[in-house]
């Protein structure tokens, strides 16, 4: 069965959309054809936040509330679920919801451009965490620039905005305290009803010029492989964080467009024993949710991958399959083992991550393939001590683009290194390992010898690019040091600053 109607909620408002183009972004339909201008654009790249919206969706019995950028979501992607903006916040008594009035306390405004995203993002921190501490504030404000208020009184307004108290409203209660609350059951249970069967989202729409587009998001992963094989030059659409710049700001055409948003068998996340996989429609922020507990030490891969509002949306699958030189979860997930499962009809395959990358926006996937999910193992399979270490090198230290970007993992008994993973990105036309450089050290301490050896083995691995981020002789620089780094690190120095005690004295 197809359906060819986009249906969503807006204020709890049923929105049916049949003749309108499925590149169409959520930011376009709010600005033009609802007159909903309090979300603004501002970068039309997932970049300053200003756009920022929260989208409520069913997910395993109950609300999940999310931020995310209006600027590059696509409008059929909202099917099913509940869409939130500035304007969704008003009372019928012109009474301020405690995000706004906090920001008003807190004197979070003065040109006011970007407020309405930060109350946005704000807003869907209200409605899934009670009393988050300083950093899952700036973490969730990571996605909003503003360039005149400053963050201080931001990140205030966030902290007082939970002892304000709640206006009468019809918006659903935070989960934090919706068990009680007969509007967020509603709608729950209208999520759930768009969303009951196994229909396929199918969508033309042909333009004045002729050209035309299609939208197809199947539910079920038989349906999204049988597509994928009738159409197997369509793009494949996840989150959007890449595939909607291509329509903002590189203006393709885009004949048909493969959804896997709504496959309900790629959403999954499963735990074994000694594995942990990752479906291709899981999204960032929840991939790394559950890897986190098994590999702490990517921590600051997580907090510095883009913004909330892009790991909300973006998926880490997606990530993976887009293949960019400078994606950063790849020479992490290199350098800890992880394997690709691929799919094309019934037939699968599994290989190591590193060997999907032939070449330059070459992948290893025959027509009709398509990255079905990541396998991550949760042991190492070398005896020994382990360390594992992710460090990524930009310009700024949120919201970037990795100059280069390092994962390394070695393990040692007794002071040699017995098994090293050594990957980078930024370093050559894909993520790559630095073999070499892996040979220089195994079977050896990692003393100074070892490492003026390992030092050398890089410049035999890679000969990097100039670019706009950095130059060839910076990014060599840059991966040498960052082997320097793991070196002190294996040692017992410490080499984060913001873990050094500071003290008064000089010398």
């Amino acid at each position: 069965m197809n359906s060819a109607e986009i249906h969503f909620l807006l204020d709890g408002r049923d929105v049916r959309i049949r003749d309108l183009a499925p590149t169409t972004t959520v930011l376009n339909w709010l600005r033009e054809h609802e007159a909903r201008t309090g979300t603004k654009e501002g970068c039309a790249e997932g970049d300053c936040g200003a756009c920022t919206v929260v989208i409520a969706e069913a997910r395993n019995g109950s609300l999940r509330w999310r931020a995310v950028n209006a600027c590059i979501q696509l409008l059929p992607t909202l099917h099913g679920k509940a869409l939130f903006t500035v304007e969704s916040l008003r009372t019928a008594h012109g009474v301020l919801h405690p995000a706004q009035q906090a920001m008003v306390e807190s004197h979070g405004s003065q040109c006011g451009f970007c407020t309405p995203g930060f109350v946005m993002s704000l807003f869907g921190l209200y409605q899934s965490q009670a009393a988050p501490d300083k950093q899952s504030i700036a973490d969730t404000l990571s996605g909003n620039l503003c360039r005149c208020t400053g963050y201080r009184p931001i990140l205030d307004a966030a902290q007082a905005m939970y002892h304000l108290p709640a206006p009468e409203s019809s918006l659903p209660a935070p989960v934090w305290r919706a068990d009680k609350d007969p509007a967020a059951a509603r709608l729950l249970a209208r999520l759930e009803a768009i969303e009951h069967d196994d229909t396929t989202l199918l969508l033309s729409h042909t333009r004045g010029d002729g050209t035309l587009t299609r939208f197809i998001a199947p539910r079920t992963l038989e349906a999204f492989a049988t597509q994928l094989l009738e159409h197997p030059q369509a793009t494949i659409l996840a989150g959007s964080t890449d595939v909607g710049l291509w329509i903002t700001k590189q203006f393709r055409a885009l004949p048909v467009l493969l959804y896997l948003g709504r496959v309900r068998e790629l959403a999954r996340i499963e735990l074994s024993a000694d594995t942990l996989e990752i479906g291709a429609a899981v999204t960032l922020e929840d991939a790394f949710d559950h890897i986190l507990p098994h590999y702490p030490e990517l921590t600051e891969l997580w907090r510095r991958f883009a913004s909330r509002p892009i790991r909300n949306a973006g998926t880490l699958c997606g990530n993976i399959a887009n293949g960019s030189p400078i994606g950063d979860s790849m020479p992490a997930l290199i350098a800890i083992g992880a394997e690709v499962v691929l799919q094309r009809g019934k037939q699968q395959r599994q290989l190591p991550l590193e060997a999907l990358y032939l070449g330059y926006q070459q992948k290893d996937l025959t027509s009709g393939e398509f990255v079905r999910a990541v396998r991550i193992p949760l042991h190492s399979q070398s005896n020994g001590e382990s360390l594992i270490r992710a460090w990524k090198v930009s310009k700024r230290h949120d919201q970037d683009i990795s100059a280069v970007f390092a994962g390394l993992a070695i393990t040692h008994e007794d002071g040699i290194i017995t098994h090293a993973r050594l990957a980078f990105g930024g370093m050559a036309a894909t993520p790559r390992r630095a073999v070499l450089t892996e040979a220089s050290l195994i079977g050896r301490p990692f003393d100074a010898a070892a490492l003026a050896d390992a030092h050398h083995a890089l410049t035999q691995d890679f000969q990097p690019l100039s670019d706009m981020r950095a130059s060839a002789d910076y990014r060599m620089r840059v991966a040498q040091n960052l082997l320097t780094r793991l070196q002190l690190d294996m040692t017992g120095v410490t080499t984060r600053l913001d873990t050094l005690e500071v003290t008064d004295e000089l010398g």
